[in-house]
């Protein structure tokens, strides 16, 4: 091809806000086969923010009586501090668990090294604490499964200067097989060790035998994440707050009507905001609302229905969710149109799943729409200060990190629009 022909169509489709980049086929599913390993070795260890200054460590042993204790210091080898927590495990069908810890340790010094060890043996690992105070980072990728590509994801995202990594739905793809979430625990580990995970539920997390076993016991049991901390009665949504940001975690799986108790938590929630403290307010969960793609249409209406009047009068300023495999950033928008004073909605379920990428986008592209792309990657979110953040989206690109579509975003709490919402969110919040 001549040379000005290549270059014509290069520039042709870089004017486009829909990228025709052509993804490799989807990568197989990767043989990571359980290794065995002493009774009381660790295994399957990640971190979580469990309230101010503190971490939850969880692993897994085979030993169902081994101690559910963390000995922790900032020097490899001294562990000046002890902390005690609790275990679980469960059952289900013809599987029966390991013995499942979780351990709270603090209170920490913020963005400082700490050495820990799990049982009091096994090998040593070290984590890294996020900042009190701006700038601070975010890793985002969801419906990571455990193929090829997701390894690659991984891969990137280790290469990149995170401070807490988001998750909106659909870890392991274990769907009801339990000894996929073994395999990946020990996939995830070596990030999830070091940095916070911090995560919701998709539908690849719903494992109902109807009369018999609970949607999210294999979650629940294996993810604890801080909803007790933030006073949520449910692990399937919480909130917690890092550096300048207060980070809502909704479950798009459990009842979100007005009556549910979802609802009336998010609006307690959003009642303790202090937007002088925690200028920036996200949110998380698995469907998206604002979705151009076929794949997943209208599956979001519902819970946008009840929950995007709270989010709007709240000031939220960013939306990340998954479900849909491709990539999609919207503009600032609100009840279907653009609005200055909506939140913008960012789709990421591209994380490297077994099923493949969503290729077939909507036509014409809706006006709200800014960009969107079938391609495996993740997202980096970094708050640079109170007031601009630069989000980057990432494709994996044949194993070389690309930034394919990235922009400044300026929060809604210094606009003109706050002074608005302010009374918005005071109206609905006293609403019984």
């Amino acid at each position: 091809m001549e040379p000005k022909l290549v270059l014509a169509l290069f520039l042709l489709i870089s004017a486009t806000a829909t990228s025709e980049y052509v993804r490799p086929p989807t990568r197989k599913t990767l043989n990571l086969s359980w290794r065995s390993k002493s009774s009381s070795h660790p295994q399957q260890v990640h971190i979580s923010l469990a309230g101010d200054n503190h971490m939850r460590v969880s692993w897994v042993t085979n030993d169902k009586s081994a101690a559910s204790m963390v000995e922790y210091g900032t020097s490899p080898g001294r562990y000046s501090n002890i902390a005690l927590g609790e275990s679980t495990w469960y059952s289900y069908l013809f599987y029966s668990s390991g013995m499942i810890h979780h351990t709270v340790i603090g209170p920490l010094e913020d963005n400082t090294v700490y050495y820990y060890r799990c049982g009091g043996g096994g090998p040593e690992y070290k984590l890294k604490t996020p900042p009190a105070q701006f700038p601070v980072t975010f890793s985002v990728a969801g419906d990571l499964g455990q193929t090829g590509w997701t390894k690659s994801t991984l891969d990137h995202i280790d290469q990149c200067k995170y401070d807490v990594h988001l998750l909106p739905g659909d870890l392991s793809y274990a769907d009801y097989m339990q000894h996929l979430w073994d395999t990946f625990g020990e996939l995830v580990e070596p990030l999830a060790s070091a940095k916070p995970w911090m995560v919701t539920q998709g539908n690849h997390e719903r494992e109902l035998i109807p009369f018999f076993k609970d949607s999210f016991e294999s979650y629940n049991s294996r993810w604890k994440m801080p909803f007790e901390e933030s006073g949520s009665s449910s692990n399937l949504y919480y909130s917690f707050e890092v550096a300048g940001a207060h980070i809502i975690m909704l479950g798009s799986y459990t009842d979100y009507d007005e009556y549910s108790d979802q609802y009336n938590w998010l609006k307690a929630d959003l009642a303790k905001v202090d937007r002088n403290k925690t200028p920036w307010l996200l949110v998380l969960f698995h469907v998206p609302w604002y979705n151009s793609n076929e794949a997943h249409q209208n599956e979001g209406d519902w819970m946008m229905a009840a929950m995007e009047p709270l989010l709007y009068a709240a000031g939220v300023d960013i939306v990340l969710a998954g479900h849909v495999h491709a990539y999609e950033r919207t503009g600032r928008v609100n009840n279907g149109k653009l609005d200055p004073c909506g939140a913008v909605h960012i789709t990421i379920g591209d994380g490297g799943n077994r099923e493949g990428l969503a290729h077939k986008y909507k036509n014409p592209q809706p006006a709200w729409s800014v960009f969107r792309e079938a391609s495996f990657g993740h997202g980096e979110l970094k708050l640079a200060n109170s007031t601009h953040a630069f989000w980057s989206w990432h494709r994996n690109d044949d194993d070389e990190p690309v930034r394919s579509d990235q922009v400044w975003i300026t929060s809604l709490v210094n606009s003109e629009c706050a002074a608005e919402k302010k009374l918005g969110l005071r109206k609905i919040l006293m609403e019984p």
